[in-house]
């Protein structure tokens, strides 16, 4: 369970967004405030991911290290650069626990 030097990150879509692929972006738009958002391809990757039980590393992992030519360091921090991002805006959630699991 991860090496113990960064506290694992669960991330979350909103239920406040509506979202659709549109060529390889992502546009997601607040129903709060009607913000819209363009996610790039590898935002849109992690954008899918994020299922609130799937550890963040791992979603880098699997969606961007394993796709693209990038350090799974760097590739984490962007990562959570986004998340952080979206989550100011209130269009994903961060947690430290994952979500429970839908029985």
């Amino acid at each position: 369970m991860g090496s113990g030097r960064v506290s694992e990150k669960f991330i979350s879509r909103s239920d406040k967004v509506a979202a659709r692929m549109l060529g390889d972006e992502m546009m997601v738009m607040s129903v709060v405030d009607s913000t819209l958002f363009s996610l790039n391809e590898t935002a849109s990757l992690i954008w899918n991911a994020a299922d609130g039980a799937t550890p963040l590393s791992e979603i880098v992992e699997r969606e961007i290290v394993a796709k693209f030519d990038v350090s799974a360091a760097d590739a984490y921090r962007d990562a959570l650069a986004l998340a952080e991002e979206l989550a100011r805006h209130g269009i994903l959630r961060i947690a430290d626990r994952p979500r429970a699991a839908k029985r």
